[in-house]
Order: structure tokens, then sequence, then C-alpha cells
């Protein structure tokens, strides 16, 4: 198994990730500024500067807090830039590019979720490639059969993506994917960005396989090195949307309201099969497994626990190959 992920990261992992946040939050300034004419003279540390020339005994004083200034002032233009994509995604992603609403049945949020899991779901940590990396938008991948009907996604999320040209891909989809949940009633999800854009699409077959059980869940999980309790409350997530046969041959929706994020799932799980609504083989086998049934059971009676596992487990998949990145 891979090593266990550290949930409080380390003196080295937190200077990484300022050196991550800055990074990304210099680009996004440095865009804002452009886009929006900004004066980028930074006249404002010029008292700062003035006190530093005029008395060598405070120089380094005022040259840290002109830095410090520089860093704060960044990073709420980086917080302000990622507020204004999110409400793009919220607002604009409601309409199709040529003005056609998206669908009513929960599918606009499912294909961004789905298109968010099947990019991260992809990461294999004893190789360390695929992951949350932006490869999903290039045909090779695509064309995976697990990946059938996403194209859907990319071709909705891409007029959004275009406003936002300093954005990766692979923060914008991941950021859609928390965007999805959110707006549906779920969990709110914390969002770290910083990923960069990869090229090297990943070899198809990472990805569960409905039609199995138990085994292959773990197998394919264990890849990604997420446990069993990732397992189950990552398969809550079909509570959002529906399956088309034409796609991935089942036809259905899990619950009764697609458009809803809440715990409907694994009470329906538990409930047995109903006319009109889906159960798919791995839904199924995590009844049979000793260790998956009382996370169901739980998740069913808890709706407050299944969010709070569901937001780490989706945090989790989210940083695959990113957040222990150095």
């Amino acid at each position: 198994m891979p090593p266990t992920r550290a949930h409080q990261p380390t003196n080295q992992t937190k200077r990484h990730d300022v050196e991550r946040y800055a990074a990304t939050a210099c680009r996004h300034a440095a865009w804002i500024w452009k886009k929006m004419e900004f004066d980028r003279s930074f006249s404002f540390l010029a008292p700062s500067l003035y006190m530093a020339a005029r008395n060598r005994s405070f120089i380094i004083l005022s040259l840290y807090t002109a830095a410090l200034v520089r860093v704060n002032f960044l990073l709420v233009i980086f917080a302000a830039s990622f507020k204004l994509v999110r409400r793009r995604i919220r607002c604009d992603g409601e309409v199709l590019p040529g003005g056609e609403r998206r669908v009513s049945d929960g599918g606009g949020e499912m294909q961004e979720e789905a298109q968010r899991w099947h990019s991260a779901g992809t990461y294999d940590w004893k190789t360390k490639t695929g992951g949350p990396f932006g490869t999903i938008r290039h045909p090779d991948e695509l064309s995976h059969e697990a990946n059938n009907g996403l194209d859907i996604a990319v071709r909705l999320l891409e007029p959004i993506k275009q406003q936002f040209p300093i954005l990766s891909y692979a923060d914008f989809y991941q950021l859609a994917g928390v965007v999805a949940v959110e707006v549906t009633g779920g969990p709110e999800i914390p969002f770290h960005p910083g990923r960069q854009d990869k090229t090297e699409p990943p070899p198809e077959g990472r990805l569960p396989d409905a039609k199995k059980g138990t085994d292959h869940l773990r197998e394919v999980f264990g890849h990604m090195g997420l446990s069993d309790k990732d397992i189950v409350a990552l398969s809550g997530g079909h509570t959002l949307g529906r399956c088309h046969k034409e796609r991935s041959g089942f036809e259905g929706a899990w619950t009764p309201n697609p458009l809803i994020f809440d715990n409907s799932y694994f009470k329906e799980l538990l409930s047995g099969e109903k006319e009109g609504l889906l159960q798919l083989p791995t839904d199924k086998a995590l009844l049979e497994d000793p260790v998956f049934r009382p996370l169901v059971e739980k998740y069913a009676a808890d709706e407050d626990a299944f969010f709070q596992d569901y937001a780490e487990s989706h945090l989790k998949l989210s940083e695959l190959g990113f957040a222990d990145a150095e």
C-alpha cells in the first residue's frame, strides 16, 4: 500500500505550498493587471522603500514590510480571480454556446463532476503518472471507453475557460467539480490551486469498471492510494446525474432527484432495487463487503457524516500527484 497522505504538512511541504501558491498568484495578478490595465509600478511601496533609503538601519525591515504588502496584495487578487471563475461556472455554465440550455436531468453538474473524477482517478501512485492535470481534454484520453460522453463536459466548459487564459485546465476542471457539488447542495470542498497542465495522457484501463465487484474496486482505488472509506464516500457522488445507455450501456438515475447532492444514494442502495432507478454491480458490491456495508449504513443514517467524509475524499482525489509534489 502507498504511504499515508499526511494531513498535517511538514515545514518542507508548507514551503512548497507557499511557493506554488505564490507562483500561481503572480501569474493571476499579472494577467489581471494586463487585462484591466492596472498601474504595475507598485508605487504604493514607495514610502517604505524611501524610508529604507534614508535610514540604512531600517532597510531590512522596510524591504520585508514591502514584500509582505506585495504578497498580500497578490493573494487578494488571486482569491478574487478564483471567486470570479466560480461565479462564471455557476452562471455561464447554465447555458451552452449558442444559447442552448444545459440538460435538466442533472447532466451538466454530473458531467462536470464525472470529468473531474475521471481526470483525477487515472493517477497511479507507483509510477506517479496520470492524475488531475488537464489531460482529459485531449482526444486520445477522451476516446477511452470509460470517458464516453465526457466530450460534452469539455465542450460545455471550454467557453468559460477561454475567459480565464491564465488558469490551467488542470485547476479549472477540478474547480468545476467543486462548484458542481456546491451548487447542488453538497458540502463545501477546499480548493488549492497551482496544478500545471500535462500533455501525456495516461494509459486506458485505470478507471473502475461498473460491471465488476469489490476486488476490482480495491485494486483500482489502491493504484490511486485511496482507502476503503474513500471508495464508499466517493461512490456517494452517484447521487448526482444519471447513466445513458448509448454511453455506458446502463440507463437511469441512482436517486429520485438527480439534481440534488445528498445521502439518498445510500438510502436507495439499502432499500433495494426499484423500478426506474439504477444500481450498478459496483454499487451492489458495497453491500456485500463487511467493510463497505457499515459505511453505507452510516452515511444513509447520517448525512453530515457523509458530507464530511465525502469532502475529505474529494479533496484527496483532486490532489493526487499534486499535494505531495515538490
